[in-house]
Order: structure tokens, then C-alpha cells, then sequence
């Protein structure tokens, strides 16, 4: 009985398409394979949650393509007192989305008293949202509705990069009315201000939003947004029958690259298969997602020697092995070579005329060994890679080119909850590791080796410790000015590379493959899915 009544359900919801299509009806269509477990902005730490949310709801701000602050429901900002006071004025034409728990059942016009609401929210324990850590420089008692129309925050002290942490989706803007009427269940009873609310969920077959006809943004021309009627988003896990989903016309576009149909798609140097030319296009620009292999800088090794502590064995085998030709033929030319620093292509603060960090160099890399007392490898102890299943090839490769060069490497695989755990408890001296940026700050990559964010309290896994760097660290909080704030970044990610911290095996980038009838889905270096511009022809 259980498998007819969803079957049925399936029927019933296509049939709702078909009749959508047939009154035309402008839909986009996804699949989310890893599933949606929750549309309350206070759980949207996964992307597939984030996505979603980020349809449903907005914040004071908000990030364009180009990752620059933008208003939202705040018009304007001003930050004061050293950078420790921001003061946000609301625009008073945004509503949340109808509902019973407001008076009429209409919506209602949000105001300050709403985000104060909403933040507080975020850092009550009793809520255990992992988005808390956002607000961990927020002075006590650091949010204030002046009255309906201005909010004030209240910073510990000054922390530059703010105003990008308060464009994630834990800082959307809830109604404690709709919170209180639903309690638990709002994660699947959604109510924000954002260009479509929630219309339909049957967790793990199909989630139908609609759109917001009272939405407060227009188009240069004046028109309300979005263009869209609807969203509908499927829950196939099998990514290769998302892909013939996508190729028959039945989703609209696919998210990144999957090794099921990667050769079918990309030729070998990442463009897109021209046989598919006539019919879908691709979005390519960097992702804000750093490839590295993490070294435990101050950690001696199982068998109690310590090799990898030395700065010229580290160097040496950052020298070792060429990432243009590990690109290529193991990820079809999808990423840029990681010979820079950690601070990843896309990001505002980098810049390539600023020179530093590692290219493939056999002869140099012969040379450091040789300094470190190790010609050709000789006497050099073996050393152990740790990485998990899905990146077992670029190792396996890395482990090939330095073979050559005298080193011993030996690979061990882990599942990635169990390496998580391990760096964290600073257990493993060598391992392959990346970061992908909570917000479009470069301090997000370089709070990693700030001395006093060691593992297990913070993300320091390397244990990389710097009084100079300590002391830049801090200071660049507080820099106003955005350009002399980017410099002192830079210095402190050449030293990090000086030292060979990381070795840095490529920077991601963010792939899209859009039907050709779709038009206006942009792309960014945080990957987000704004689908308020979104036309469908």
C-alpha cells in the first residue's frame, strides 16, 4: 500500500508539470542528489540545503556574481567607530510570504525587530545551529532594532571581513511568528521575503516552489522579479541518470562534473563535447576551493623520525610533481595548477602579478634534498600520505613523480569522516585536505595558520605558528581600506609558502551545463544558485 500511494504521488506530480508546461508556465528544473534535509536557514550548512534556502529567504545583503557586497533588505549601511559598529537601514516595501500566523493570513512587512529576533536565534544553544560561529565577534547584547526600520550590530572588535559573513544564508531574516506556530516542523514549513516560496515537499521525491508575486526587487526595467513561475527540484541520487535526464530535456541544468559522464561531456583540455554544442552551454569560472596536502609542521612521524618538520624537504617535494599535467590528464583540464599560494583564484584579494609559490622544478627539487642531507634520497625515511578514496589518483600520481626523485612515499586511504577527525585531533603529519571559503574573504584561508587557531580548538591543522604572522594576522582585521588589506594578505600567504605549510595542488573552479532555452543563470566563485534573473524561453 505504502509503495501505490507513492507512486501515486510521482504520477500526480508529474501530471502537475505536464499542466504546468501545457499552460506555459516558465519552470526550472534540478536535480539535488545529495537531498534536502531542511529549508530553515539556521541548518544551511550543506550546499543542497543553502541552494534552496537561498530561493526562499534574504538578508541585509547579499553577494553578486563578482562577490561584492550588495543591498538587499537593507538599502544602505554604515560602519563606525573603528569598524566595530554597523548600522543598517531597511527598505520598507519587503513582506514575508503569507501565512495563517499573521493577521489576515497575508504577509507581513519585515522589519528590524526581525533580524534581531533572527540572530538571536542563531546563537541560541537550545537551536544548535552550526552557523553560530558567524557571530562569534558579535559584542553581548551586540544586536539592537533602533526601531522598525534600523538595526545596529555591536562588534568585540574590528573584523573587516563582516560584512561578507552577514550575506550567508544563517543570516536571513525569519518571523518569529511562523517560527513559534510551527515549531520543529518550520524546517519543512519554510516563511521568508525571498522571490519564491515554498509550494510543495515530498522529501526525497520532489520539492515545487512558486513564485513570489509581491517580491520587493525589479529589473532595470521595472519589471517585478523573478521571471520564473516556478522551481521544481528532483531527488535522483544516481548522477548518471540525472545526466540522461538532462540530455532529454528534463532538468535544465547539472552542477559540476561527475566521473559517470565526464569523458561524454568535456574533452580532454575542459571544453565542452561539441556534439552538445547545439543544445546546452557551459558556465566555467574559479570556485573558492583550495587543493592541498596538509604537513604537521611540528610533528615527528610513527616511526619518530621526523622528516616532513624540515622546511627544505617540504619545498622539495612541493618542487616535485607537475600539477599542469596532473590537471589534464586526471581531471580533464578542470581546475587551475596550484602554483600559487592558499589563497584560491577568485578570490577578490588575489592577484597574479604577485609572484610566490611552487611550479614543477625536478632539478631544484633534487637540489633541496640534497641540502637536507638526503642526495638522491638517500637515508631519508619513508613518509605516509593519507587521503580518502576520492582523491586516491592525483595521490597515487604525486607518489609516481617523487618516486622518481628518491622519496618513499606510501599512501593510506580513510574515509573523509575518519581523516576529519584526525586532523582535527593532530594525528596525521601528512594528508590531503582542502577548504572551500564560508564567505569571499581571503582572512577565511589564513585563519588557518594563525598560531592561536590550533587544532583541536580551531582550523590550524598544520600547527603552523608565527609570531610575524600572528602579529599581520591581527592587524589586517582592522584595515578599512580594501587594497592595503589585500597587501597584507598576500604577505602573509608568501610566507606561508616560504615555509611549505601546504602544498597547494590546485584551485577547483565552478562548472554549470545549462540547456540553451535558459538564460540569465549566472555563476560565482561561491557557487551559490541565485535563480531571481532566470529566464526560461
Amino acid at each position: 500500500m505504502r509503495y501505490l500511494l507513492l507512486i501515486i504521488i510521482v504520477f500526480v506530480m508529474l501530471s502537475c508539470q505536464r499542466d504546468y508546461e501545457n499552460n506555459g508556465l516558465r519552470i526550472f528544473r534540478y536535480n539535488e542528489a545529495a537531498g534536502i534535509t531542511s529549508l530553515d536557514p539556521a541548518f544551511s550548512r550543506d550546499l543542497a540545503n543553502l541552494w534552496a534556502c537561498n530561493q526562499i529567504f534574504d538578508g541585509l545583503v547579499k553577494l553578486d556574481d563578482k562577490l561584492e557586497v550588495k543591498p538587499s533588505v537593507a538599502k544602505s549601511w554604515e560602519i563606525t567607530e573603528g569598524g566595530t559598529t554597523y548600522t543598517f537601514f531597511l527598505r520598507d516595501d519587503v513582506y514575508f510570504h503569507p501565512h495563517e500566523a499573521f493577521a489576515g493570513g497575508k504577509g507581513r512587512r519585515v522589519s528590524a525587530y526581525d533580524f534581531e529576533y533572527s540572530y538571536y536565534r542563531i546563537l541560541d544553544a537550545g537551536l544548535a545551529s552550526p552557523g553560530s560561529w558567524v557571530f562569534n565577534n558579535v559584542a553581548d547584547s551586540g544586536f539592537k532594532a533602533m526601531n522598525d526600520s534600523t538595526f545596529r550590530i555591536k562588534l568585540k572588535h574590528a573584523f573587516m571581513p563582516f560584512l561578507g559573513l552577514l550575506s550567508m544564508q544563517y543570516c536571513n531574516v525569519l518571523p518569529k511568528e511562523v517560527i513559534e506556530f510551527h515549531g520543529k516542523d518550520f524546517r519543512k514549513n519554510p516563511i521568508g521575503c525571498g522571490p519564491f516560496y515554498l509550494k510543495y515537499w515530498k522529501e526525497g521525491v520532489k520539492l515545487v516552489l512558486h513564485k513570489n508575486p509581491e517580491y520587493f526587487e525589479r529589473d532595470e526595467a521595472g519589471e517585478r522579479l523573478p521571471y520564473l513561475d516556478a522551481v521544481a527540484i528532483t531527488f535522483l541520487i544516481d548522477k548518471q541518470s540525472a545526466f540522461l535526464q538532462f540530455i532529454q530535456g528534463k532538468i535544465d541544468f547539472l552542477s559540476g562534473i561527475d566521473a559517470s559522464y565526464k569523458d561524454e561531456l568535456l574533452t580532454p583540455d575542459g571544453q565542452l563535447n561539441p556534439a552538445y554544442e547545439d543544445q546546452i552551454y557551459l558556465n566555467r569560472e574559479p570556485y573558492l576551493n583550495t587543493e592541498y596536502l596538509g604537513v604537521m609542521v611540528d610533528t615527528i612521524d610513527g616511526s619518530g623520525k621526523k622528516p616532513l618538520t624540515d622546511k627544505l624537504i617540504r619545498q622539495a617535494i612541493s618542487y616535485g610533481f607537475d600539477r599542469n599535467k596532473m590537471m589534464r590528464y586526471l581531471r580533464n583540464s578542470i581546475g587551475i595548477a596550484g602554483n600559487g599560494g592558499i589563497i584560491p583564484a577568485g578570490m577578490p584579494s588575489f592577484d597574479t602579478t604577485y609572484s610566490y609559490g611552487y611550479s614543477y622544478d625536478p632539478q631544484r627539487s633534487a637540489e633541496l634534498l640534497e641540502l637536507a642531507g638526503y642526495p638522491g634520497g638517500t637515508g631519508l625515511p619513508s613518509i605516509t600520505l593519507t587521503t580518502s578514496p576520492e582523491y586516491l589518483d592525483l595521490c597515487k600520481y604525486i607518489q609516481h613523480e617523487l618516486m622518481l626523485l628518491g622519496f618513499d612515499i606510501s599512501i593510506s586511504v580513510s574515509p573523509p569522516a575518519a581523516i576529519k577527525e584526525m586532523k582535527a585531533q593532530a594525528k596525521i603529519p601528512f594528508f590531503r585536505a582542502s577548504w572551500i571559503a564560508d564567505y569571499p574573504d581571503a582572512e577565511n584561508y589564513l585563519s588557518l595558520f594563525y598560531s592561536r587557531n590550533f587544532c583541536p580548538a580551531g582550523p590550524n591543522y598544520t600547527h603552523y605558528a608565527d609570531p610575524v604572522y600572528d602579529q599581520l594576522y591581527e592587524a589586517s582585521l582592522a584595515i578599512l581600506d580594501d587594497s592595503a588589506r589585500y597587501q597584507a594578505y598576500l604577505m602573509m600567504d608568501e610566507m606561508i609558502m616560504d615555509e611549505a605549510a601546504v602544498i597547494i595542488l590546485f584551485y577547483d573552479e565552478v562548472l554549470r551545463f545549462v540547456r540553451k532555452d535558459v538564460s540569465g543563470l549566472g555563476s560565482n566563485p561561491v557557487n551559490l544558485l541565485d535563480l531571481t534573473n532566470v529566464i526560461k524561453n
